[in-house]
């Protein structure tokens, strides 16, 4: 499928922003893993999600989707596998991350796999740290990279692990810890990559039952005692998706207002809005919207975004439409998401006629004159979004492989629509 997004000035538009595939994933867990009942309500149904909650039945788990809501049966720290099971997580980094902690929690063997991207996308820090707390790992194709056989008895003790390529590695051994025969005190050497999902993991965790001592994010100890407890669970808006149409509104100019969004959320994304108005946008929060306006021109930045990993790729488009250089940094980890994407970025815009520089931890992107053209974006999600936004800013852009988009924003292209007079 392909889309071509109609070129706007002066946007005026009202959208609802999606629930959170990060708390959905998470919620999802704890439900699981809980005593007694979790109803989740506004769940995102993506495709991203819909792999986490199969693999949880293929894990034993009793979940029922019906409109608007996910009921969970929880197993008590204890997966009812009836045997070996083979988890296919396609191309959710997430999914595959998170669960393969919880295999610890299983009777038999769990073997975690997915696209041929995702064996390109390496799990060895996960893995070194799994053995210290009674995991076992056997890669199954290459060192390091999925698929992989995990086996064992989540023991509990102290771990380190690396997170400098992803948070992930230690919000998996987190969400099981709760389960362990004893306290599982996580020790982590480095600033990890996207901290701030960080705190969306210890959210989830601490609003389901469990009990962890934090010292910022170097250390992490997890009572075996505190259990999750079944509960009713509304699931908050993505400040990710919503990064598309405040983008949009930096972009083309005029007022964008979205909906369903916490103001005082941990999400990480949610620093976006801050890189905005540095850039000359004026921002206004409501009760549970966010509002950006745009009637200027907008200034380069600096800016780090190494706790906002997933709308850098957005940051960017604004970047590529402002007066001045921007460089963006914090961003090597993003060579390891569903595509490259800081060399995939810097190629797709320099097709455009764009200016721009790349290093391991940083993005620069100085002004050009723009011009349309076809973006294919290798099956990333984030990538098509993007590049459509900045398609309403220049015109002439059609994005290939559209339906990428379901994988965390299902309504995105209805809701673009909703832009055009």
């Amino acid at each position: 499928m392909k889309q071509t997004p109609p070129q706007v000035h002066d946007a005026d538009l009202t959208v609802t922003a999606p629930p959170s595939k990060s708390y959905t994933h998470r919620a999802l867990i704890a439900g699981s893993l809980g005593q007694g009942r979790t109803v989740v309500t506004n769940p995102l149904e993506a495709e991203d999600t819909r792999l986490t909650l199969a693999a949880l039945r293929a894990l034993g788990v009793q979940a029922d989707l019906e409109e608007d809501r996910i009921t969970i049966e929880g197993c008590d720290g204890l997966l009812p596998t009836a045997g070996e099971t083979t988890l296919d997580l396609d191309n959710s980094g997430t999914s595959l991350r998170l669960l393969t902690s919880l295999a610890l929690l299983c009777r038999h063997p769990v073997t975690l796999t997915g696209s041929q991207r995702m064996q390109e996308r390496p799990i060895g820090p996960l893995a070194v740290a799994l053995p210290a707390i009674g995991g076992r790992v056997e890669f199954l194709k290459k060192d390091g990279y999925p698929p992989l056989r995990v086996s064992g008895h989540l023991r509990g003790g102290e771990v380190t692990i690396d997170g400098s390529i992803s948070s992930q590695f230690i919000s998996s051994i987190l969400a099981a810890a709760p389960y362990a025969d004893s306290e599982i005190v996580v020790k982590i050497p480095a600033p990890p990559a996207s901290a701030s999902y960080l705190d969306i993991t210890l959210d989830v965790m601490s609003t389901f039952g469990a009990k962890v001592d934090r010292t910022g994010c170097e250390r992490f100890a997890v009572s075996p005692t505190h259990h999750y407890r079944g509960r009713e669970y509304a699931v908050e808006g993505d400040y990710s998706s919503a990064s598309y149409f405040f983008a949009l509104a930096a972009i083309c100019g005029g007022k964008v207002t979205v909906k369903n969004l916490a103001p005082a959320s941990v999400q990480g994304d949610r620093r976006f809005l801050n890189a905005l108005q540095a850039m000359g946008c004026t921002v206004t929060y409501g009760t549970q919207s966010v509002t950006v306006e745009n009637s200027g021109d907008l200034n380069g930045i600096t800016f780090d975004m190494a706790t906002s990993p997933d709308t850098v790729q957005t940051l960017c488009m604004v970047a590529a439409m402002a007066g001045s250089p921007t460089t963006i940094t914090g961003i090597s980890h993003l060579k390891f998401k569903e595509s490259d994407r800081i060399n995939g970025t810097a190629d797709r815009l320099r097709a455009l006629g764009g200016n721009v520089t790349v290093g391991d931890d940083w993005i620069t992107i100085k002004p050009a004159r723009l011009h349309g053209d076809t973006i294919e974006p290798a099956n990333d999600h984030r990538t098509a979004m993007s590049f459509a936004i900045l398609g309403c800013g220049i015109g002439g852009i059609t994005i290939e492989n559209a339906e990428c988009v379901d994988k965390s924003f299902p309504g995105f292209w209805e809701q673009l629509a909703g832009v055009a007079p």
